[in-house]
């Protein structure tokens, strides 16, 4: 398990990590001009906070609705107590669920699904997630409009 500690960061390393938050592929020598730092600073800088944990990946923003997954939902599980372990496992290998977390509150699970159409979110919904061991009841909230592909 990591270690949950939080890393120290000043006022340059937020700096660093707002420039590759906004770009991913922002080259080091672009995000040291854009901080005001030297290229080998933000170098030195961005290998630390990779080393430390604080940058897990760079990744691309994909639009899904270009990308051919024009079916979004939130959904919702309700699971057995002591399930998750090996639920997490099983909600990992379904390709089209894009975000997992465990949450407090009238549910346990929030999931991200991204389908191609209605149909293939309806299959994961009720083929693949409905018949999961541990789960114990779903709730489906369809995306009309996304905002977080900018």
């Amino acid at each position: 398990m990591e270690d949950p500690t939080p890393v120290p960061l000043d006022d340059v390393d937020r700096r660093i990590i707002a420039e590759l938050t906004r770009d991913g592929r922002m080259s080091v020598t672009a995000v040291a001009e854009n901080v005001h730092i030297s290229r080998a600073h933000a170098y030195s800088r961005i290998t630390r906070l990779t080393q430390e944990g604080v940058l897990t990946k760079f990744t691309a923003l994909v639009d899904p609705v270009k990308a051919g997954l024009r079916s979004s939902a939130y959904v919702t599980l309700k699971v057995s107590q002591h399930s998750w372990r090996e639920l997490k496992e099983r909600l990992k290998a379904i390709p089209e669920v894009a975000h997992i977390a465990l949450v407090g509150g009238d549910f346990d699970v929030i999931l991200l699904v991204r389908a191609e159409d209605n149909q293939g979110l309806r299959k994961v919904v009720f083929d693949q997630l409905q018949s999961m061991p541990g789960v114990l009841d779903t709730q489906t909230f369809l995306i009309f409009e996304d905002l977080d592909n900018r």
